[in-house]
């Protein structure tokens, strides 16, 4: 019937067809904005990415700045809006997409060249805000603006168009998950950043279409508004918007950027620090606002707020005693609390939105919270937590951002008692620690899970109490933080790389160096027949043994001239490869963490380079850089050990890396790669890799020692060099084999498929 209506009246059918062509062009322009506000994250982040050693902070960082961005875009539509009329604010947006034209295509600022040593928190900042910042922050504008542009264009749902966040939210997941599967795969940065200038003005066009037709629809229909208004309630009802209400806003948006930078951390320090991983939380969090953002969310409010205390109580737990055996579960466990948190604080935003008319206002504040969230967790947490902490703090944070704390249903009195149950439990707690330091008490890690345990059921069963479930929330906090892990841990560092522990094995036999879950050395303390060992032995993967070590004399026997051996090793870790020393050799090691020089070099941590190299020159920063200083050919060995990690640096595997390796080679020299990794396949690439370079040999060897551990590890190195009979000895070793590329594409400084190596890798250990 109303289709016939529309044909019997011309003008119904005009009004409905101008609507329908609004709607859809809107739609469109502001899913267009968010596939190019997020496909340029992961394309900018992978682009200097090599300049800073793979290191997880580079996402963390990166977030901050592309919130910090997103704030200055939020805060220029919400200028526009309110001080500028239609017209104006038009043409101004149109004259900045046009300038920032320009800028493009998205490449490296000229001074990236090199980063400063250390900490380069800053420098990145300054990079991207040079490299991307201008046509970023033009695109950050687009969601508010357009959203209130689509309120003044006198459509049908005008009065409430906080439904379009929705298009929004579903162009950024699309532009994130596409970008590891497809684009990342397929082209290279150029063309990447080729592509998204084509998309950029395309953009610029149909921001210019949505102005006309926000111009043409509220002069057509100005008169048309004023009369719906009066005869309807509107969707958001206007109501006074308080100081309390914008605090609020804030602090919903607070905790979960906050948490996804956290999480994000988390993730990229036990895997891999590579696009891929990062976009996944980023997409999740992005998935939560299509949940909540509308009238009835897919999830049920009600439901998420039942479960909240129990899943961030495991989640806190979980965490409290993450081991290298409990990492899948913590995972899980934190997933589970950090998309379930996002949802609720979400949700919250949505019920406590205002009227269309402040509808910039609210972004805008939404934004301040993001950037405040992320600078807390990638810049400020950094500095005052040694692990990463802030991802309980914020847990336990978000149990205040439910409706029967921010309503205020609990009175004063509720809120002292619970103060005062804290404070108890943080003398007992006290109590505890003092006598564990004084060795009355074992300190043990199991002393610590007890605790935290009790305390996670005292939260379930207060669950419906909020000032008793913050208290509980409270003291399992103080119990992370003041109880030991374990009663052997002696050291604990974070750095712009990560965090490093140094730690000993419950029996006191052995000193661990670990990086997040991964152990990056060890050294035994205490030998088979319960006696100090005096002289530190190499073990792990550098056992006297392994692949490492014996190379080390396969290039001795082959150096002819003046007897003296350059070594070269990218990857100090413990220092184990420093006690592999004989009399004709000079040393030089590189490594990219101060703190883990530090570590190495106290005597009180790991005693292989104090007694083996107190000497040797160990130069700080990344491999591609400081390698390309050294002369050419000024290396018999060369060993590139930086893969064990989880957090690998892409950068170093590539054709371009492999070049400089090998024109740093003498005569006869060989150059090792350590690729064992528990998550990654690296061997197919590598090999696919380094056949793109005329005249390299190569042997790869699978070390599997009789009786594994950490006295000797299995490990996965490749050797390669131009004189073939120098490595030819060691297809003799048990284990090597000629490397298969596997049909695996070469990677460069421009393309490389962490998705396939991480699936290879999946494969081929379970």
């Amino acid at each position: 019937m109303n289709a016939i209506r529309e044909w019997l009246n011309p003008r119904v059918a005009m009004a409905a067809t101008n609507e329908r062509l609004t709607l859809v062009v809107f739609t469109m322009t502001i899913f267009l904005s968010a596939l190019l506000l997020f496909a340029v994250q992961p394309m900018f982040a992978r682009m200097v990415l090599p300049k800073l050693g793979g290191s997880p902070s580079v996402w963390a960082v990166s977030m901050v700045f592309f919130q910090a961005a997103l704030l200055g875009g939020y805060t220029y539509a919400h200028l526009l809006n309110r001080y500028l009329g239609s017209t104006q604010a038009l043409l101004t947006h149109l004259a900045l997409l046009v300038v920032a034209l320009f800028a493009l295509p998205i490449a490296l600022p000229s001074f990236a060249a090199e980063p400063p040593p250390g900490d380069a928190y800053m420098w990145l900042i300054g990079v991207l805000t040079v490299g991307v910042g201008l046509p970023f922050f033009a695109v950050s504008a687009n969601a508010p603006l357009l959203q209130s542009w689509f309120a003044r264009s006198g459509h049908s749902h005008a009065d409430d168009p906080y439904f379009l966040y929705g298009a929004s939210n579903v162009g950024s997941m699309l532009a994130l998950l596409s970008y590891p599967v497809l684009l990342e795969p397929v082209f290279g940065l150029g063309e990447q950043a080729m592509l998204w200038t084509i998309g950029f003005a395309m953009l610029a066009t149909l921001i210019a279409a949505c102005g006309s037709l926000m111009l043409v629809g509220s002069a057509a229909n100005d008169t048309q508004i004023e009369t719906s208004k009066q005869a309807a309630s509107p969707a958001v009802a206007e109501t006074a918007v308080t100081s309390r209400d914008r605090a609020v806003w804030i602090a919903l948006a607070f905790v979960p950027s906050a948490l996804l930078v956290a999480f994000t951390t988390f993730l990229t320090t036990d895997i891999a620090s590579a696009p891929f991983l990062w976009v996944l939380p980023l997409a999740a969090f992005l998935g939560t606002f299509i949940i909540t953002f509308r009238d009835q969310p897919l999830i049920p409010h009600g439901f998420l707020l039942n479960r909240q205390a129990m899943i961030v109580g495991l989640a806190i737990f979980a965490t409290a005693s993450v081991s290298a055996m409990a990492w899948n579960i913590a995972m899980a466990a934190s997933l589970a609390s950090f998309l379930l948190v996002t949802l609720v604080c979400h949700r919250e935003l949505y019920l406590r939105r205002p009227a269309a008319s402040k509808l910039t206002e609210f972004y805008l504040l939404m934004s301040l919270g993001g950037v405040l969230g992320g600078i807390f967790a990638a810049l400020i947490a950094p500095q005052i937590f040694t692990t990463i902490f802030e991802f309980p703090l914020l847990l336990a944070a978000s149990l205040l951002m439910r409706p029967d704390i921010l309503d205020q249903r609990e009175d004063r009195q509720s809120w002292l008692q619970a103060a005062g149950m804290v404070a108890v439990a943080a003398a007992v707690l006290l109590l505890a620690s003092t006598l564990i330091s004084w060795g009355i008490v074992e300190g043990h890690m199991k002393l610590r899970v007890v605790v935290v345990a009790m305390l996670f059921a005292g939260l379930l069963y207060f669950a419906g109490k909020p000032a008793r479930r913050m208290a509980v929330v409270a003291t399992m906090l103080l119990a992370i933080l003041i109880l030991p892990e374990g009663r052997n841990e002696s050291h604990a560092v974070r750095s712009f790389f990560g965090v490093h522990r140094v730690i000993e094995t419950p029996d006191g036999t052995l000193r661990l160096l670990m990086h997040g879950t991964t152990v990056h050395g060890a050294e035994r303390l205490i030998d088979e027949a319960g006696n100090k060992v005096a002289e530190p032995i190499p073990s792990t993967y550098y056992h006297p043994q392994s692949p490492m070590a014996r190379t080390l004399d396969l290039v001795r026997n082959a150096k002819t001239t003046d007897g003296k051996v350059e070594i070269g090793i990218v990857g100090l870790g413990a220092g184990a490869m420093a006690c592999h020393k004989k009399a004709n050799d000079n040393w030089k090691f590189y490594e990219i963490d101060q703190a883990v020089v530090d570590i190495a070099r106290d005597k009180n941590q790991f005693g292989y380079m104090s007694t083996c190299q107190p000497d040797a020159p160990v130069i700080v920063g990344d491999a591609r850089l400081t390698l390309t200083k050294e002369a050419a050919g000024a290396f018999n060995y060369l060993l590139i050990d930086a893969f064990s990690s989880d957090a690998i640096p892409m950068h170093l595997l590539t054709v371009e890396a492999f070049k400089l390796y090998v024109s740093k080679l003498a005569p006869g020299g060989v150059l090792a790669i350590h690729l064992s990794n528990k998550h990654l396949d690296l061997p197919p690439a590598v090999t696919a890799t380094i056949e793109q370079i005329d005249g390299l040999n190569a042997v790869l060897v699978n070390d599997k020692p009789e009786n594994p551990g950490f006295d000797s590890a299995p490990s996965t190195v490749m050797l390669i060099s131009r004189d073939k009979a120098t490595i030819e000895p060691a297809m003799a070793w048990q284990g090597a084999e000629a490397p298969k590329s596997q049909g695996v594409s070469a990677w460069t400084d421009d393309y490389s498929d962490i998705v396939t190596t991480l699936l290879r890798g999946w494969f081929k250990t379970n």
